[in-house]
């Protein structure tokens, strides 16, 4: 879990393959297929995620932290990447719109995601992310710079 653009996709695409995880990408989960702004019905989703969470051998990749929480239970490992909002947006700008975004859902994005650590009494917030990982009894990291997130890359798939 992370902020958008804290490189989220890219670490589960990473780990998943090589461990023969199933991959779980919780933004094709949230909103309507090929309609990037356009949220799924909240009920369909959370059972969606308690289905697939379910399942034998996953890893499950998002912002999303309500479907975490939904998911945590059954979750063996728990990485939060926790990088500064400066590097996530200059991370979305890098990557450009994506998957159906317009202009302007593309700039309401970079809002967000320079507000991540002020939003309040929102599931997909710093506070909420922190309460998640601190909750957590099992294997986690905690991961705040590029280098951190590429060392736990190569180190993990090599134990």
């Amino acid at each position: 879990m992370g902020n958008g653009g804290s490189g989220k996709t890219w670490l589960a695409l990473r780990l998943a393959e090589p461990l023969g995880l199933r991959l779980v990408h919780l933004d094709d989960v949230h909103w309507e297929p090929g309609r990037y702004g356009i949220a799924r019905d909240r009920a369909v989703v959370h059972e969606d995620v308690r289905t697939l969470a379910a399942g034998e051998a996953w890893l499950i990749e998002g912002v999303y932290g309500r479907y975490v929480d939904i998911a945590l239970p059954r979750t063996t490992a728990l990485i939060w990447l926790d990088l500064s909002e400066d590097e996530c947006v200059a991370n979305i700008m890098r990557r450009g719109i994506q998957g159906g975004e317009s202009q302007e859902s593309f700039d309401g994005l970079v809002k967000w995601v320079s507000e991540y650590r002020i939003r309040k009494n929102n599931w997909n917030s710093f506070d909420a992310h922190l309460k998640l990982y601190e909750s957590f009894s099992g294997q986690k990291a905690r991961l705040t710079s590029r280098d951190e997130i590429d060392a736990y890359a190569k180190n993990f798939l090599r134990s």
